[in-house]
């Protein structure tokens, strides 16, 4: 499985499940700054699958990290599941809130060569100091279709497949939200198409919430929503996304982008 399923009848999307109220972050110093981040807020329900699209430099990975806690935002805050991310701590407090609630998909796999895919999996719960439940590893590998690799080395896999292990071990610790930083940058196109199927499976069969960097709207269609960044700003969104109506909004991204600066005044 991919995390508790949810019983008949439960509905998905109930309560909140990542809030940024007023997100800023600035790179550089006095007379070289640079803002990445401009006052970004937004709310995502729980069991909803998120993309962010946005041209090169427009904010998307800078996003994702605050909203992860990878990286600490300038101004403003950050909520997961209602609590704020690692609020007053330290470097220690942000570590232990990751753990605790948020997962990870990155393009590159990550995966510590050296450690099979089971203990690749099982990794994290060890990390956080919590009970390896190698039973239940085996049933989410399982669901990730990968039950016959248990013990083979990453090498020894494909990039999908090793993509799936990243899934895998994203998933075992039942995190709030799991964050998707180009999870199928690397990949052909069947297995970027199996990769998305299995984080979409996660949200609508067991109530996790995805929010997926992306350059692809291809990708950013099995979403339930997209959001559009542009100059560290959001300037759009657009609900049950076809990969036709991405690319076109791509495409005139700039020209709304000027309309706002316009209707703004800057």
């Amino acid at each position: 499985m991919l995390g508790s399923r949810r019983r008949a009848g439960e509905p998905v999307g109930t309560g909140e499940a990542l809030r940024l109220e007023d997100v800023r972050k600035v790179y550089g110093t006095a007379g070289n700054r640079v803002a990445a981040l401009d006052g970004v807020s937004l709310s995502l329900p729980t069991g909803t699958f998120t993309a962010v699209m946005g041209p090169s430099g427009s904010g998307k990975s800078t996003l994702l990290q605050c909203a992860a806690g990878l990286d600490r935002p300038t101004g403003g805050r950050v909520y997961v599941d209602g609590a704020e991310l690692a609020a007053g701590g330290g470097e220690a407090a942000l570590t232990k809130f990751r753990r605790q609630r948020i997962g990870f998909v990155f393009q590159q796999f990550n995966l510590l060569p050296t450690l099979t895919v089971m203990q690749n999996v099982t990794l994290p719960l060890k990390l956080a100091g919590r009970k390896v439940d190698r039973a239940r590893a085996r049933e989410v590998l399982a669901r990730v279709g990968l039950a016959d690799r248990l013990h083979h080395l990453p090498a020894e896999l494909s990039g999908g497949q090793q993509q799936r292990v990243a899934i895998a071990r994203a998933l075992v610790t039942e995190p709030k939200v799991v964050f998707g930083d180009e999870p199928t940058g690397a990949l052909d196109t069947r297995s970027a198409r199996e990769v998305l199927e299995l984080l979409r499976e996660s949200v609508r069969l067991y109530g996790r919430t995805v929010v997926m960097v992306t350059h692809d709207p291809v990708a950013a269609s099995y979403a339930d929503a997209v959001l559009f960044l542009a100059d560290g700003r959001l300037v759009g969104s657009l609900q049950t996304p076809t990969a036709e109506a991405v690319a076109e909004r791509m495409t005139h991204l700039a020209d709304e982008v000027e309309r706002q600066r316009v209707a703004a005044g800057v």
